[in-house]
């Protein structure tokens, strides 16, 4: 079972899910849910599962908002000061760990994006990334994906808002027939992300 405790953030407390591989963790992923969602979203648990069998210790986020029982989102800043106060907390306890890959899905994704820089990440998983509001193509984030680090999409090829356009350091997985909630093929979703992870030398082969 996971170990789950609260964290301190200057928005409150967040909460941690934390699973650990049986030998010592090649790198540590961290994970942010969607906006109006939670850490147990099918896609977060297939790569939650599928990276902790590959050597990583994972951790789950539920942003303060959510601890507090709201459903609406808070602003992107204050999701990305709770996010970087979260990481700093995870580095510490996690110090033998020094390879952090940061990600979430959709409103997560972003968070992570967003702050991969700033909080020392090697790499950005990016889950269901909503490229725009549905039916807004004019309205894009594709920007906040131009961390120059290595980055992975997975998004559904029927996503209403949308998917990224590869780059040099971004590389895109369409899932096909998935929308975007990635529920029909989670173990296909997290075995790109174990791929992708592999690749970089961050999990076992």
């Amino acid at each position: 079972m996971p170990a789950s405790n609260e964290i301190d953030t200057p928005r409150g407390p967040a909460l941690i899910d934390t699973d650990l591989p049986v030998r010592p963790a090649t790198a540590l992923l961290v994970l942010g849910h969607g906006g109006g969602g939670s850490v147990d979203a099918p896609d977060l648990l297939a790569v939650r599962d599928a990276s902790v069998a590959a050597g990583l210790a994972v951790v789950r986020v539920t942003q303060p908002y959510r601890v507090a029982g709201r459903r609406a989102p808070a602003p992107a800043g204050h999701l990305d000061e709770a996010w970087a106060a979260v990481l700093a907390e995870l580095r510490d306890r996690h110090a033998g760990v020094p390879t952090v890959v940061v990600g979430g899905r959709s409103s997560g994704a972003r968070v992570a994006c967003r702050t991969a820089r700033a909080v020392g990440a090697v790499g950005v998983v990016a889950l269901a990334f909503p490229l725009h509001p549905p039916g807004r193509p004019e309205r894009s984030r594709a920007a906040e994906l131009g961390t120059g680090l290595p980055t992975l999409v997975v998004n559904g090829d029927r996503d209403p808002f949308g998917t990224p356009e590869p780059g040099p350091a971004v590389q895109v997985v369409s899932r096909p027939g998935e929308t975007h909630d990635l529920r029909r093929d989670p173990a296909g979703t997290a075995a790109a992300v174990r791929d992708w992870l592999s690749a970089h030398g961050w999990a076992a082969s």
